[in-house]
């Protein structure tokens, strides 16, 4: 059965309080992948939806319209499969992030580079 303490443990030392703000972007982008961790097979399945529905089809416009090299399908289809394995290997929250900005980084440049030249 459950008592009520009527102690309170005592602390002696004093605690450090920290006053530095972690104001950097490094830290506020780790701050919010580590916040996402619970929305883990979301992000894989928004990851699946914005590969398939907008970046996959993407190199045929490209191609076809824009006259692009054919290397931007080997780019996309290397860049889809690396965040397929990635989500479904099991990599952490981050590494997940990480690699849907970074293919969606990608593919903006590829998309400027081929309208630009």
């Amino acid at each position: 059965m459950a008592t009520i303490k009527t102690t309170l443990p005592q602390q002696w030392a004093q605690t450090e309080s920290s006053t530095t703000d972690n104001v950097s972007i490094w830290s506020k982008l780790t701050a919010f992948a580590d916040s996402q961790k619970p929305n883990r097979t979301l992000w894989f399945f928004v990851n699946l939806v914005v590969h398939g529905v907008s970046i996959l089809p993407l190199p045929v416009v490209l191609i076809y319209y824009f006259g692009a090299p054919v290397a931007i399908l080997g780019i996309t289809m290397i860049v889809f499969f690396v965040n397929i394995v990635a989500n479904m290997g099991g990599s952490g929250i981050r590494t997940t992030l990480g690699l849907f900005a970074a293919s969606i980084a990608i593919h903006v440049l590829m998309v400027l580079a081929t309208l630009i030249f």
